[in-house]
């Protein structure tokens, strides 16, 4: 039976996509390096001083690199540009303390959670009784910090859409803010706000202990990069096995 030139074009279009298909793993391997996309003001996860970057992310990612054999490229992205970077073929991977949530789920990859946490604030010292509840915070007179673009914006104009909300590009600004009294209120997650509680005496982290949601970091990879993302998957099982990850806590000020 003869096929019809349509069927053998459509036939033939199909086995050259399945043929070029890139695989994002083999081309890592290849490369001799993995690009990291990751914004570099999210303390004690990701920063970067204008000549480095340095977190636990970033120590995770240099042990990714070394396990996989190939060096690591760090590419210093936005929260708001972090999924259209990785769209773009910018990075491979991004990586420093992201929210896993079913919109980057449906955008990209997610992998497996890394730590548990939860939003809470963080205030100047001794207020810390003044702004513990939703109600008091979400109020016109009170300002309240956060970063454009990731959840903690997100969860202020959920929950604080009374309150004076203040945005802010960098979200390193956002403490510094705090202290300098230009606003009240940074909306962040508990171990951000630990973090800074324990650099910054000036500073005091508020329901940390008892955090108004319940979420987990992961990491991103481009949507339908199954091999990667098992890669990765895999790695992180291994820190746990050999206790890597809570070394590297440790030394960044997480344990």
């Amino acid at each position: 039976m003869l096929l019809k030139p349509s069927l053998i074009l459509a036939a033939s279009a199909l086995m050259f996509s399945v043929v070029a298909q890139a695989d994002r793993l083999e081309d890592i391997q290849k490369q001799g390096y993995i690009t990291v996309g990751t914004t570099g003001d999210y303390k004690p996860f990701s920063f970067y001083d204008g000549k480095q970057f340095s977190g636990y992310d970033i120590d995770v990612a240099k042990y990714f690199a070394a396990e996989m054999g190939v060096e690591v490229k760090f590419f210093q992205t936005t929260w708001k540009g972090l999924l259209e970077g990785l769209d773009d073929d910018k990075y491979d991977i991004a990586m420093g303390g992201i929210t896993r949530r079913i919109s980057r789920q449906m955008a990209a990859e997610q992998t497996q959670g890394y730590m548990t946490f939860g939003k809470c604030f963080l205030v100047a010292q001794g207020r810390e009784a003044s702004f513990d509840t939703l109600a008091e915070v979400n109020r016109p007179e009170v300002r309240v910090g956060v970063n454009i673009g990731g959840t903690n914006e997100k969860f202020a104009d959920k929950f604080l859409n009374k309150a004076t909300i203040v945005r802010f590009e960098n979200n390193l600004d956002v403490p510094k803010a705090v202290v300098a009294g230009k606003v009240d209120v940074m909306v962040t997650e508990t171990p951000e706000a630990l973090y800074y509680q324990v650099i910054n005496k000036k500073l005091d982290a508020v329901r940390e202990d008892n955090p108004f949601t319940k979420s987990q970091f992961g990491y991103l990879i481009p949507d339908g990069e199954q091999r990667l993302l098992n890669t990765v998957n895999f790695m992180m099982d291994e820190m746990k096995l050999k206790g890597v990850d809570e070394a590297l806590m440790k030394q960044n000020s997480l344990k």
